[in-house]
């Protein structure tokens, strides 16, 4: 069976979710005796206890405010996540996984099992117990392919046990207890979309861990992290569209929105530096293209820092993920100009053979076109290049400085080496790149550089979750083929019925597999006196279990009957007397339930997992045509997959 990683091993990880379950454990007192002390605030008209509870509120509240900052400090913990290789990347903001808490389903499942299948749920504890322990394992997956596996397996198996467990107009009792990824603040709900939406969730922060943790000085480390953060934006983004009203702030759309932006935002800054990686030439062309991905990073990274400020947003994102993101759009705005005035200062005048390829690309270079000369002179003319690459590197600067100014503001941040490290070498960079190129008899007045126009050769892709990639057998196959035993049918309890062969054979036709169908009854048959109707299922022919049996496996039992004839077990499916629903087969698809409103991921989860899974999943399979004509029992064609016996 599947396992979580140690969550006791003191790995730096498990430390810092140890101290968050603490830090949460503590908010959730603080929150207890703050509702306390409000209550009591509010009943009492005596002021002595009104100005003690007054003095204990805000003492409260200012230890809560303590403990939050705590936790954010914990949050931006992006060391940890941060991979060991000596170059320096930029540090990546990698996500912490919700934490629930432990789950048993022992009793409300046994229970159901009886009530509703008629079954000894007893003879189920096994699978109840094998459920559980893989829950108990992707609480804590590996930051690796195995855990992102885990958690996979445990989703798709969730499809099961929604179908199975999960009638539209009951709940189990059960809560699903989770917390908040960035505060702690626990939530929970009786809804199974709930518990989907979060592993969801946790899919999306284990992608954006590993992706953390690449070495992206190396082209394979490189496009891992893009892989990786590309499919977090795709979890968060599912998660988005089909599933709504969570209870926790993580799980609300303006968040979610947020979360695929800042993905995306990260893929970019990847493929920034992949173009940096490939393309090692210095020539005029290259440089241009430089300073157009980062200008198209910069870009990315204040649309996030835009969400991250809105209303609904900016009390729930961490402080340092705000100011990481908007010294991102200031380090590659600067980037962009500093790359601007290496292509106009660095590389030689534009022959006449490359004038115009370079006229192409650099009439599109700018947001609008620099003031002075025609294209074509400032392309030829060293001294133009260098007045133009002056005033790039000048705006460079400022924004170097901008950037190192708003990193400073932020005490978390500042503890940031490797960022620090980054923005000073490039600012120092700039710096001795403008020394370099300024003249002491410079008279003109260095003017006003235009931005960079963003462009980039990689456009990020939102990667949707592919849950048929991990195959899962449904863990309670035992109790039937769904498309009869599910939550969302009843039936009345087993008959059995003794049937003798007549002269005529049996007296009904059968049609499909797991369960076989009776399609039709004759009219004073063997099998009318004994009381079967059309759309009866054989669910057992003389004590074997049929459920899941085969049309022919059934045929070849009904067969080998003798003269004491043969008792079969079956059951009339409630509300569906009568041949209109014999294939109802189909309706299994559409389940709602759900989180928060009806679930539209359902349905087309279903869809997903008939193309996948096991040779357990027949019931979804198209062809429920009977081979008939193979047997020989005698039987007269009633239609072309029925026959009679």
């Amino acid at each position: 069976s599947q396992q979580g990683c140690d969550p006791f091993a003191q790995t730096q990880r498990s430390k810092l979710q140890h101290r968050r379950a603490r830090i949460n454990q503590q908010i959730n007192k603080e929150m207890r005796m703050r509702a306390g002390a409000e209550n009591l605030f509010r009943a009492t008209s005596n002021h002595k206890v009104k100005e003690t509870v007054a003095l204990e509120l805000s003492y409260v509240n200012s230890n809560l405010q303590l403990l939050k900052e705590e936790l954010e400090e914990l949050n931006s913990c992006m060391d940890v996540y941060q991979n060991d290789s000596e170059s320096i990347s930029v540090p990546m903001i990698p996500l912490g996984l919700k934490e629930t808490k432990e789950l048993d389903l022992l009793i409300p499942l046994k229970d159901l099992i009886s009530e509703h299948y008629g079954e000894d749920g007893v003879l189920f504890e096994k699978e109840i117990k094998e459920f559980m322990e893989l829950r108990q394992a992707m609480r804590t997956p590996s930051r690796n392919e195995a855990g992102l596996e885990l958690l996979m397996e445990y989703y798709n198996q969730l499809y099961f046990l929604d179908n199975r467990f999960f009638p539209p107009s009951k709940n189990l009792g059960v809560f699903f207890h989770w917390y908040d990824s960035l505060t702690g603040v626990p939530s929970h709900q009786r809804a199974l979309a709930f518990e989907k939406g979060s592993v969801l969730f946790n899919i999306g922060a284990l992608h954006t861990q590993i992706g953390a943790r690449q070495d992206r000085a190396s082209l394979p480390g490189v496009n891992r992290a893009i892989d990786a953060f590309q499919k977090a934006a795709g979890a968060f983004n599912y998660l988005k569209e089909n599933f709504s009203n969570a209870p926790s702030l993580d799980m609300s759309a303006s968040s979610l929105n947020m979360l695929v932006r800042l993905m995306i935002a990260q893929v970019q800054e990847c493929v920034f530096e992949k173009v940096t990686l490939l393309r090692a030439q210095s020539d005029f062309l290259t440089q241009l293209q430089l300073a157009q991905e980062a200008a198209r990073v910069e870009d990315v990274y204040s649309l996030v820092h835009q969400t991250m400020t809105q209303a609904h947003v900016k009390d729930y994102v961490p402080f340092s993920w705000t100011t990481m993101v908007h010294v991102k759009s200031e380090h590659f705005k600067a980037l962009s100009h500093y790359f601007a005035a290496v292509a106009l200062c660095d590389c030689p005048a534009a022959s006449d053979a490359e004038l115009p390829e370079h006229e192409k690309a650099f009439i599109q270079f700018h947001v609008t076109m620099p003031d002075g000369p025609s294209l074509r002179v400032l392309l030829q003319d060293p001294e133009e290049r260098r007045k133009l690459g002056k005033a790039h590197l000048k705006k460079a600067i400022m924004k170097h400085e901008e950037a190192m100014r708003i990193h400073s503001l932020c005490k978390i941040l500042r503890k940031m080496d490797i960022l620090q490290e980054v923005l000073s070498f490039a600012h120092k960079r700039s710096l001795s790149k403008y020394s370099e190129i300024d003249h002491e008899e410079d008279f003109f007045e260095t003017g006003d550089a235009p931005d960079i126009h963003p462009k980039t050769h990689q456009k990020p892709e939102i990667k949707s979750p592919n849950f048929s990639q991990v195959k899962v057998t449904d863990l309670f196959h035992r109790l039937g083929p769904l498309s009869v035993f599910s939550a969302k049918n009843k039936w009345y309890p087993v008959r059995r019925v003794h049937l003798v062969r007549g002269e005529n054979g049996f007296g009904f036709t059968l049609r499909g597999d797991s369960p076989v169908l009776i399609a039709g009854v004759i009219p004073g048959g063997c099998a009318a006196e004994a009381g079967l109707k059309e759309g009866d299922y054989i669910i057992s022919v003389n004590g074997k279990d049929c459920k899941w049996s085969k049309h022919a496996e059934v045929v070849q039992l009904l067969k080998s009957t003798g003269e004491e004839g043969v008792e079969i077990g079956v059951i009339t499916l409630q509300g569906s007397e009568g041949p209109k629903t014999a294939d109802k087969k189909a309706a299994v698809m559409s389940s709602g339930g759900g989180l928060m409103k009806n679930n539209k991921e359902n349905s087309r989860k279903s869809l997903m997992n008939s193309k996948s899974a096991s040779t357990l999943l027949v019931w979804n399979k198209k062809s429920k045509r009977s081979k008939n004509s193979t047997y020989s029992v005698p039987f007269t064609a009633v239609g072309d997959n029925e026959a009679m016996y």
